[in-house]
């Protein structure tokens, strides 16, 4: 559960400060997956793309960090 609070009626930043944490979550990822039906062979290659594409980031993270 997401809690955020609005200091000195400043809603705007209060907004912006829970939109952040939505995108850091993937919820807004998520809600635009879900907007259509994914076959689970679309399913399973997406998600295979997205583990590889994490292991090359974290791979050049070390590089970097070398």
């Amino acid at each position: 559960m997401v809690q955020i609070t609005v200091r000195d009626n400043n809603v705007d930043q209060a907004l912006r400060i829970l939109k952040k944490k939505m995108q850091r979550e993937g919820v807004f990822r998520e809600m635009k997956q879900r907007r259509f039906y994914e076959k689970p062979s679309e399913k399973r290659v997406r998600e295979k793309q997205e583990a590889v594409r994490r292991a090359r980031k974290l791979a050049r993270k070390r590089n970097i960090g070398e």
